[in-house]
């Protein structure tokens, strides 16, 4: 199946790319969460007479996640979650968790936006996490676990 990108998505494309991708990958993420339009010759011609005003938003957009970058970056998030006498908890401090903690300090970040490197977080102790807010906004926080008392 062949797309034509409406937003730059990773490892496949910038806007107004035309690309050719797995029909279900097409079918049920890319066309359905507007990243993507079929490559037919209407909407070649639509994108082509939009791609100015396209480009105009995904820098604002860009700008945006760039401003909140700012103002997460070095942020450090304390976690309380119960825990053994030698550190290691009962669970795990997911990213849902993380997202959780800065959406209550005032960080607007969704779930997926938080990387994990090495999976779930099973020791007390800080540990580096990454957000990515934007394709090309990546920013480091630390996130403190800490025992519950």
């Amino acid at each position: 199946m062949q797309v034509i990108l409406l937003e730059k998505v990773g490892k496949l494309g910038n806007l107004g790319d035309i690309v050719k991708v797995k029909d279900g990958f097409g079918r049920n993420f890319l066309i359905p969460q507007g990243k993507a339009k079929r490559a037919t010759e209407a909407n070649k011609a639509e994108i082509a007479a939009r791609r100015a005003e396209l480009e105009k938003q995904q820098a604002a957009i860009l700008v945006a996640a760039q401003a909140r970058g700012e103002k997460l970056t070095g942020f450090v998030v304390t976690i309380a979650q119960k825990a053994g006498v030698d550190g290691r908890l009962f669970g795990s401090v997911t990213n849902g968790d993380i997202a959780e903690s800065l959406k209550t300090a005032g960080h607007e970040v969704a779930k997926a936006d938080v990387r994990m490197p090495n999976g779930p977080l099973k020791t007390i102790g800080d540990h580096p996490v990454t957000v990515a807010l934007h394709h090309d906004v990546v920013v480091d926080i630390t996130v403190t676990v800490v025992a519950e008392a």
